[in-house]
């Protein structure tokens, strides 16, 4: 076995699972393992980052488009709770995010002495925003502690972990054996007796719905299978996205399904927390039954269904397709029908502009495989109904975390993740500015990422708020701004400026084109963007 310290054995362990890139900033605590990066620069790509919640941002950005551990290391204390805000969102949108920290010297933990970067109880805090959080002591445990880490991130509902090791024993050396058992648990089986009785209820109905979220997004092919077997329609809200594309005639944005909804008489959920028909729809057809394909059985105790299959959703899926497969009727396509509901849609949400204007625009120069990186944002929010997406993992989301912020600081991630795609973050200058400075980071790597900025001078949410609701008591809304173009030129990005649909279109695919990062600004007039709520929240 070979000597290693806990920092080369916690790296090594990466470099056994597939890790090819950590994002971070090193420090003190951390000089250990960075040093052990470093010499598996050769298998790890090491991203200097500018912030602690640009590493975890960028790690999320990482998982969240590849589906596999994106990591990140920063020194604990307010390093780790600078990154909190990524761990949450990891946690929110399901998805496999790494934290390696630190803590202070292991015979200080606890005792309140006022040592570097000391939390009263650092793993504990940690334990709070992920699925698994675990304290090193000694090299040797660190490929088991590691291992299973990725165990509780992927089996199961897939959540953030978080390791530490306290300073000095980062250092401490000892025999470490790296083989130990990194195999993933089979996901429950599906239950027979939940199959049979969800295709019974599915013969029943003559017009189903499947939702999808993001539990959804490595089964693809199944429910298109599925959508086509019984001649359903599929739609999301956010995760989900991309399960089944919406150039498909059954793939409907939501804002599509909304129409379809009053006839529905069967919800068939896969992966998903169903946010969209019990939260932004909130209203329920007459007599309407409930099928849940889920891993997470607390799902099944939130929003009670009338049959749960506590399985994987592809499982579950192909496990529902043949037993439909030989007992259910050749059905009718209903192609025309959807693609009916789809093109009701479109004309309707032509009332949200700007928006829908520009993100028409994005989706003409952006290249069916490419992705779209959201923000909470004037555009972020309408692209939810109004922005389609091709395939799985194309459109990169916070879920309900909502974190204003994240988008910029994870699209770097994403392109990191995905080097010969094209990727666009769309965000507004208040949420922008949070992670500016990580233009730096994109600049240093050389990362072509395409970053539109709606520039509207103002928290564009608060401000109509405040102006529809408060009587027009503006409080903190208002925003000023640098001049975005020239501020990316002075980080060494390009920068550009585009005021209408067809320049935004032009200079994204100049952008696509650059080897470095590309920034357009788009200004809008303060409070002159349609509401895209009534959409997100529809009335009936």
């Amino acid at each position: 076995m070979p000597r290693l310290t806990t920092g080369e054995a916690i790296a090594k362990s990466l470099v056994l699972h597939g890790v090819d890139t950590v994002f971070g900033i090193p420090g003190a605590h951390m000089y250990h393992f960075t040093d052990a990066l470093a010499r598996e620069s050769n298998r790890i790509r090491f991203v200097t980052t500018r912030h602690e919640q640009g590493a975890g941002h960028m790690a999320f950005g990482y998982a969240k488009s590849t589906g596999r551990v994106g990591v990140y290391t920063v020194v604990p204390g307010p390093g780790v709770l600078n990154s909190s805000s990524a761990l949450s969102v990891a946690y929110g949108a399901s998805a496999p995010v790494l934290c390696v920290t630190g803590n202070v010297m292991s015979h200080l933990i606890g005792r309140g002495r006022g040592q570097l970067h000391e939390l009263p109880d650092q793993l504990a805090t940690l334990r709070g925003f992920t699925g698994y959080a675990e304290r090193i002591d000694h090299p040797t445990q660190a490929p088991g502690i590691v291992s299973h880490a990725f165990r509780e991130m992927l089996a199961g509902r897939v959540r953030p972990a978080a390791v530490e090791a306290p300073w000095d024993v980062f250092r401490q050396s000892a025999e470490v054996e790296l083989d130990v058992d990194r195999s993933m648990p089979a996901p429950p089986a599906p239950d027979p007796d939940a199959v049979a009785a969800a295709a019974k209820l599915i013969r029943d109905a003559r017009n189903p719905l499947i939702v999808v979220g993001a539990g959804a997004q490595h089964a693809p092919e199944e429910v298109a299978a599925l959508a086509g077997l019984i001649q359903a329609p599929v739609t999301a809200f956010r995760s989900g996205k991309g399960v089944v594309g919406n150039d498909s005639p059954y793939g409907l944005l939501s804002t599509a399904a909304w129409e379809y909804w009053p006839k529905c008489d069967l919800l068939i959920g896969i992966g998903s927390r169903l946010e969209l028909v019990h939260f932004r729809w909130r209203w329920m057809p007459d007599g309407i039954r409930t099928i849940r394909i889920d891993i997470d059985p607390t799902e099944f105790v939130r929003i009670r269904p009338d049959v749960g299959i506590v399985t994987d959703a592809r499982l579950g899926t192909a496990a529902l397709i043949a037993a439909l497969d030989t007992s259910i009727d050749k059905r009718a396509s209903r192609a025309d029908e959807f693609l009916g509901y789809a093109a009701a849609a479109e004309a309707a949400i032509e009332t949200v502009q700007p928006q829908v204007g520009f993100l028409k625009a994005i989706r003409a120069a952006l290249p069916r495989d490419g992705l779209l990186v959201e923000e909470i944002t004037q555009a972020g929010f309408a692209a939810r109904f109004a922005f389609p997406v091709y395939g799985p993992r194309q459109y990169v989301t916070c879920g309900y975390q909502e974190s204003l912020g994240f988008g910029f600081q994870t699209a770097v991630g994403v392109k990191i993740a995905n080097p010969d795609k094209c990727v666009v973050s769309i965000t507004g200058d208040g949420g922008f500015m949070f992670g500016i400075q990580e233009l730096a980071t994109a600049v240093q790597h050389r990362v072509n990422l395409v970053t539109v900025v709606f520039n509207n001078n103002a928290f564009g949410n608060v401000h109509r708020d405040q102006t529809t609701v408060f009587d027009g008591r503006l409080i903190g809304a208002e925003l000023v701004n640098p001049d975005f173009v020239r501020v990316a030129e002075g980080f060494g990005a390009k920068g550009v400026r585009a005021s209408t649909p067809a320049a935004l279109r032009r200079a994204l695919e100049e952008g696509f084109r650059e080897d470095g990062p590309v920034l357009i600004e788009v200004p809008i007039e303060t409070g002159s963007e349609a509401s895209p709520w009534p959409f997100a929240h529809p009335e009936r």
